[in-house]
């Protein structure tokens, strides 16, 4: 197609990179029409842009400025030149990442080479202009006429290919653990791509930000995030995408029902909650070798397990309790020991809860009684903790022992435990 040049869209901000005559960048700059304008030139083309550019713009950004390298021929020279001065630039003037447009077309190979490094943070539009006649085989976008002469018109997106690297590094910082950096990484790539690949990227930050939530028991926006993402990944799978989303989406689902389930649950003792406070205290072991928070969050699975038990299959709740409920053994005990001072509620620590069990001829209860002998030093580690009641830190070791006699009293396999995906992107 061959046409004129006509003023597109406003641009946000334009970088022109340039040596030589400035005149052919006036169809540029009004073709794009740029709020912001900066040129990065030496320092000899500064009074010849003022000249021969200024006066033959249809409109004046509302923004202009300079940077200017001392060597246009040395791509070290260029690039000190130019990198945290335009950064600096943008952030002065407020503009977002994705937002600066740049155009290549008429500078050294040095200076090409600088911007496009110092640029790719900050731009997802790259164009060249050049004649015709020496654009060579390259691919042509469109055919303009400027001055009566044939140029042709291309422009690229370099963050169609970065994109790539760039989301597998956020798809490790998301196995490791660092949701918030992931979803970070995930709206970095989503700021810079082109149109089509946005609605991906930004699914792939609403994942991570729903396990973020997921990981810190924050279990209805977790829910919300997951169902948004769920379903445009869904989608993703069936027009392209990444080849590691078809065998994600399984997973997703899953948890997406867990959460589901777990937030709808009308019930004030949750059954769902006990089993993910044990996977979360795996993952605090396993992913952040916290031992502390892993064996702490392991004693407070174990007392979920005992609530639930007591509410599901006994009507009692653990931190309201009626005296009478329990069996004989226990009721002076809760009555003298267990009344919280300051609502006036019978409380049961979570020995006592088991105890209960036990004496209600609850299997669990009972199991618990069995190992008693092995878990007593164990909870005792853990209140010996720096985040019990003590200064001793937890090990490793502790914390593998208490996993495996919370399996065993609670009947609980890995199975059964809610799991979070592994992205292979």
């Amino acid at each position: 197609m061959v046409r004129r040049v006509a003023a597109e869209t406003t641009t946000k901000a334009l970088l022109i990179a340039l040596v030589g005559d400035p005149a052919p960048c006036v169809a540029t700059i009004n073709r794009l029409n740029p709020e912001h304008l900066c040129f990065f030139i030496p320092e000899e083309l500064r009074p010849k842009v003022e000249t021969d550019i200024q006066p033959n713009l249809a409109k004046l950004p509302k923004k202009w400025d300079w940077i200017l390298t001392p060597d246009p021929h040395g791509f070290g020279a260029c690039f000190k030149a130019l990198n945290q001065p335009l950064a600096d630039l943008l952030k002065v003037w407020g503009l977002g990442p994705g937002e600066l447009t740049v155009d290549l077309s008429r500078a050294t190979a040095a200076m090409a080479a600088a911007t496009g490094l110092a640029c790719l943070p900050h731009s997802s539009q790259f164009i060249t202009l050049k004649p015709a006649l020496v654009a060579g085989d390259a691919p042509v976008g469109e055919l303009v006429i400027i001055n009566g002469t044939a140029h042709t018109w291309q422009q690229d997106n370099p963050w169609t290919e970065a994109a790539i690297t760039a989301r597998r590094q956020a798809a490790e910082q998301f196995n490791r653990g660092s949701f918030a950096a992931a979803a970070a990484s995930f709206r970095h790539i989503e700021a810079r791509v082109s149109g089509g690949q946005k609605p991906l990227y930004h699914a792939f930050a609403d994942l991570a930000e729903a396990y973020g939530c997921w990981d810190r028991f924050m279990y209805k926006p977790a829910w919300e995030s997951l169902k948004t993402a769920v379903k445009a990944l869904d989608m993703a799978s069936v027009f392209g995408g990444p080849s590691g989303i078809k065998a994600l989406i399984p997973r997703l689902k899953e948890n997406s029902g867990f959460l589901e389930k777990l937030v709808l649950d009308p019930s004030d003792v949750k059954a769902a909650v006990a089993p993910d406070l044990l996977a979360n205290a795996k993952r605090r072991a396993e992913q952040d070798r916290a031992f502390d928070v892993a064996l702490l969050t392991a004693v407070r699975a174990l007392e979920a397990f005992a609530q639930v038990q007591l509410f599901k299959q006994h009507k009692i709740k653990a931190n309201d309790v009626q005296p009478d409920q329990l069996p004989a053994a226990l009721q002076e005990v809760c009555r003298t020991c267990y009344l919280d001072d300051v609502d006036g509620k019978y409380k049961l620590p979570l020995v006592a809860q088991f105890r209960a069990l036990a004496g209600l001829g609850d299997q669990m209860g009972q199991a618990h009684l069995a190992q008693w002998p092995q878990m007593k030093p164990l909870l005792d580690a853990a209140h010996r903790s720096p985040l019990g009641h003590g200064f001793e830190p937890a090990t490793a070791e502790r914390y593998h022992q208490l996993y495996t006699l919370i399996v065993k009293v609670t009947g609980v396999t890995d199975a059964t435990l809610p799991k979070f995906p592994v992205l292979e992107l």
